[in-house]
């Protein structure tokens, strides 16, 4: 059993805030993390998925390590959204309710920076902050760093997927003051082990399940479809699981809006969530997922970034991540507080050596499951109602009042025949559109199992000689971008099919090194991607796409052909100021 709270070195006003909250046990973290942050000095590292209750564990020992008589920053808490900094502010409201004199600020893009500079003055000690808003701050004098105690990153392989490596290192070299450093991340890739490395002096570190893994409490399945029935397959099914409450991922944001516009038309409540957006449109759509009037919320990977709701059952990938972290985070939507999830794949056949890799990743077996068929549909979707129906509460109202008129009405109707009657008002929209659906299991999907466990073990020879072959109905392009200028795998993608209005379906193999990248593309659409993208700007330089095979070398592991310009300045991908 679980330690208490009070037996983790707690003071009674938490205690009781948290009790408030209906709390009784602290989660694995929490029991692990909150006894050495309470020290105050210790620098710390702690891994663990969304979801585990990380903002209790960081949040409950700063409010017990603040003194509430000084009226300036004592802690900096960095967060990559918007969303996990108003809901890390929130949960530190009702954890400090019985804790008197104690201030926030929640300090983001999006919102009046002048009403927030007059809420730092007015004298807060706990600053919850992204960075980009957090570096505007700075550069108005508008916050003092110098005499910040704590520093706390949440999430912060996320702030460095996003580009926040510059902002992070400035404002951990200029708290020069700070007793420890705590950061929580979901992974622990390179970028996040180097902070802990330059920064922090002998971390304790704690991780919670195993690195990279995801949460035993996830199914996780996978449906292998033909690339041009992806759409069918997603619809079909979101309506093989009546009662779904989940979000769907999709690489770019024309897809997002896409997709969100066909199945909005076909009566479902959905809408998108991308980087298009503003930020009042982002707030609207959030409050409705939020309080359940939409079933469905469709989000690219940057746009869904720190989004934390409770609740969600599934999580559909409509397209796999090339970045295979991102699957973790995905995942990590659903199967919160020790409730189960489910998180769906729609691959393509080319994509099953993804599946082996997630599955030595995230230390679980993903099952292949059919896609189901227009009968299979319509019989749960028949079967959900009738429960449905049984279960509906009739205690309340007064239905007794028109009993005798319905007796009279129907006294002339089988049993049998309400039922049918029932059935064809509810179900004939869908009777009628799945009466001649077709099969969308990929014709070789009955073998697909087979060839999956059979070259489990051999994927890694497959991945090493894809670049070896030449005739494989793929042209191969390089491109003068790198992970140098802040990309990686997914928003190295989205980038190019962005500019180029192409689908994900034509690209093969991409290759990305410090300083170029290979992308393999379908004959076909080579020279519209080359058209694309060659010659476009790119933070004050010129993109360069051409064939690989046309004249360039392939540079070794450290990156090495030369550019034009001379030497190179390192840069980070463009990122939204939060």
């Amino acid at each position: 059993m679980s330690a208490s709270f009070e037996a983790l070195g707690l003071n009674e006003h938490i205690v009781q805030a948290i009790t408030d909250l209906g709390f009784t046990e602290p989660t694995p973290i929490q029991t692990q993390a909150i006894p050495v942050l309470l020290s105050g000095t210790t620098d710390f590292v702690g891994l663990a998925q969304t979801g585990t209750g990380k903002t209790a564990a960081f949040g409950l020992p700063l409010l017990q390590l603040i003194n509430a008589a000084d009226k300036f920053p004592q802690a900096l808490i960095v967060c990559p959204t918007r969303e996990l900094c108003l809901q890390i502010t929130n949960d530190l409201a009702d954890f400090m309710k019985h804790s008197k004199g104690i201030m926030s600020e929640a300090v983001y893009g999006g919102a009046s920076i002048m009403m927030q500079i007059r809420n730092l003055k007015r004298g807060v000690q706990i600053v919850v902050a992204t960075p980009g808003r957090l570096i505007d701050m700075i550069e108005r004098k508008a916050i003092d760093l110098q005499k910040v105690k704590y520093v706390v990153l949440d999430e912060a392989d996320e702030m460095l997927n996003m580009g926040f490596r510059d902002d992070i290192d400035f404002v951990l070299k200029n708290t020069i003051n700070r007793e420890s450093i705590w950061l929580f991340s979901a992974t622990m890739p390179p970028e996040v082990r180097a902070i802990a490395k330059n920064f922090m002096s002998n971390p304790k570190e704690i991780t919670v399940g195993k690195k990279n893994s995801g949460n035993v409490n996830i199914d996780h399945q996978f449906y292998v479809s033909p690339a041009h029935s992806r759409y069918e397959t997603l619809k079909r099914l979101i309506d093989f699981n009546p009662g779904m409450y989940g979000i769907i991922f999709t690489r770019t944001k024309a897809d997002a809006q896409d997709i969100s516009e066909r199945l909005s038309k076909a009566g479902y409540e959905i809408e998108a969530l991308h980087g298009d957006l503003t930020q009042q449109q982002r707030d609207r759509v959030m409050g409705r997922f939020r309080t359940k009037a939409l079933q469905l919320l469709i989000a690219t990977d940057v746009a869904a970034r720190g989004i934390d709701v409770d609740g969600i059952s599934h999580v559909i990938n409509y397209e796999l991540p090339d970045d295979m972290e991102v699957y973790t985070h995905r995942s990590g939507r659903t199967g919160r507080a020790g409730k189960t999830g489910i998180c769906l794949s729609i691959c393509h056949s080319r994509e099953t050596f993804k599946i082996r890799s997630l599955e030595k990743m995230v230390n679980a077996q993903f099952h292949k499951l059919d896609i189901p068929s227009g009968k299979d549909v319509c019989r749960k979707q028949f079967f959900a109602f009738m429960d449905k129906l049984i279960s509906t509460d009739i205690s309340s109202g007064d239905y007794e009042t028109y009993l005798p008129d319905l007796m009279s009405k129907f006294e002339n109707v089988s049993k049998e025949e309400v039922l049918q009657r029932v059935a064809a008002l509810e179900f004939d929209h869908f009777l009628k559109y799945y009466e001649n659906a077709e099969d969308l299991n990929a014709k070789d999907a009955g073998r697909s199992r087979e060839r999956f466990d059979a070259t489990r073990d051999d994927s890694s020879r497959k991945e090493r000689t894809t670049f070896n072959r030449r005739d494989n109905g793929y042209t191969r392009l390089f491109v003068n971008l790198g992970t140098k200028d802040g990309f990686y795998k997914a928003s190295f993608l989205q980038f190019i099919l962005d500019e180029s209005n192409l689908k994900k379906e034509v690209l093969g193999k991409i290759d990305m090194r410090d300083m170029n990248t290979w992308v393999e593309i379908d004959h076909a659409n080579a020279a519209v991607m080359i058209k694309s993208i060659d010659g476009k700007r790119y933070n004050n330089r010129t993109v360069r796409m051409n064939e690989a095979d046309g004249g360039f070398k392939r540079p070794n592991d450290e990156g090495g052909s030369q550019r034009e310009g001379g030497e190179r300045k390192r840069t980070f991908a463009p990122r939204e100021r939060r």
